[in-house]
């Protein structure tokens, strides 16, 4: 399979896959990635950790049913979470760690399929690539004088994937009928939201192993198209921009997306996709913002990053949390590394008012273990100045891009 996968295969279709899915080796390889990533139990309750416990007798039991054909997926709970920032919420759904492993044998199988033909400028869920990577090609391309941007947003994207042409663009590369029947029935598995419970007619649902892998699949037309016609995409799963050198060539994009979309079943958001200029308006994209200054177009945590972290650190400092100071630190420094590891090329300011605000949240709790009332005020400053948080070993994003700057210049 890897020789055939650097050199094609006859008619450009493979026909024995569905073999290498139930094989017990990529079913174990499949548990362990799923057992990565943990994730919270499906409709029938079992943990990740459950289903390993009796690993060797759930590996040959799945890899059995799969075989003979009497594998079934089961329904997919749905759950509401938060989208950061607004009061919207986004689904989520939830297969059961069983489903969960089987789509990721499949994935395992047929992504390095797909995977060769992938256009470069299509950077998420895909071995090697990163949101690192797409923030870097657009600053790159924002220096290179490409500040007419296409910001677009396709609406509801993962759940509006027409199924009936996602096979078709599958059936392209894969001829192994079993395989696609596998795919098909998770696209149709129930849905069990509360107390309501229906078979989709079109989507893939985020939560879903296999989702990521199909959402590039139904979008790879759009990139080598975009490619074809010399306009210069960075996306990462369903958001993506436009760069371009003209406000004439931003349009003749933007138009030629909004026909493709519609001739494809989907739909562009209708008040978050648009045309900006970079150097002036500014733009969101994988959480940061990039915005004109008099030293050139620099990005940001954008503003819904920034709420985000602070929601999450405000249920970590109540005023009457009853740990320790050493267990607070401890905690908030966990949050406080993971978002520097992604927004470190943030620009200073926003460090610098961030670490404000956690240590003026610490300082409320020691006010109120203090017996005193309200916020901090000047003369817990002086009770407990800077210094005294970084004694306690307090994470300071200040300093660490300042050690993120030295080891660069280095």
């Amino acid at each position: 399979m890897l020789t055939a996968l650097v050199e094609g295969v006859e008619g450009g279709k493979w026909f024995r896959l569905f073999d290498k899915v139930f094989a017990e080796r990529n079913l174990l390889a499949a548990v362990q990635q799923v057992a990565k990533n943990d994730g919270a139990p499906g409709v029938d309750r079992v943990t990740v950790r459950q289903f390993v416990r009796r690993l060797p007798e759930s590996i040959r039991e799945v890899s059995e049913q799969l075989k003979t054909g009497r594998y079934q997926p089961q329904a997919i709970r749905r759950t509401q979470i938060a989208k950061p920032g607004t009061r919207e919420k986004r689904p989520l759904g939830i297969p059961t760690v069983r489903d969960r492993v089987v789509q990721k044998a499949i994935v395992n199988v047929i992504e390095p399929i797909f995977e060769r033909d992938f256009a470069e400028h299509s950077h998420g869920f895909r071995p090697g690539r990163s949101c690192q990577k797409a923030l870097r090609r657009v600053e790159e391309l924002l220096q290179a004088g490409y500040t007419q941007v296409v910001d677009a947003d396709l609406k509801s994207y993962f759940d509006t994937i027409p199924h009936g042409r996602l096979m078709d663009r599958l059936k392209e590369k894969v001829a192994d009928g079993r395989v696609l029947s596998l795919i098909e029935r998770f696209l149709q598995a129930e849905i069990l939201d509360g107390l309501s419970q229906w078979t989709p007619e079109e989507g893939a649902p985020q939560g879903a192993v296999l989702s990521p892998l199909l959402s590039n699949v139904y979008l790879d037309p759009l990139d080598h198209r975009m490619a074809r016609e010399g306009f210069l995409m960075v996306r990462y799963a369903d958001d993506f921009v436009i760069l371009c050198r003209s406000a004439d060539e931003a349009r003749r994009a933007l138009s030629l997306v909004e026909t493709w979309v519609a001739e494809n079943g989907l739909t562009l958001h209708p008040t978050k996709t648009q045309i900006v200029d970079a150097r002036r308006d500014g733009f969101d994209f994988l959480g940061y913002h990039f915005h004109g200054t008099r030293h050139g177009i620099r990005h940001w945590a954008r503003a819904k990053s920034t709420r985000k972290l602070k929601t999450t650190l405000r249920a970590k400092t109540p005023r009457k949390s009853g740990q320790s100071l050493s267990c607070i630190v401890a905690d908030v420094n966990r949050v406080l590394r993971g978002w520097f590891g992604y927004f470190k090329h943030s620009r200073p300011f926003v460090f610098a008012s961030l670490d404000r605000w956690v240590r003026q949240r610490l300082r409320a709790i020691l006010r109120k273990r203090s017996k005193r009332r309200g916020m901090a005020k000047g003369g817990d400053f002086r009770r407990w100045p800077n210094a005294f948080f970084a004694e306690q070993g307090l994470y300071s994003l200040v300093a660490a891009h300042a050690s993120a700057c030295q080891s660069s210049r280095r």
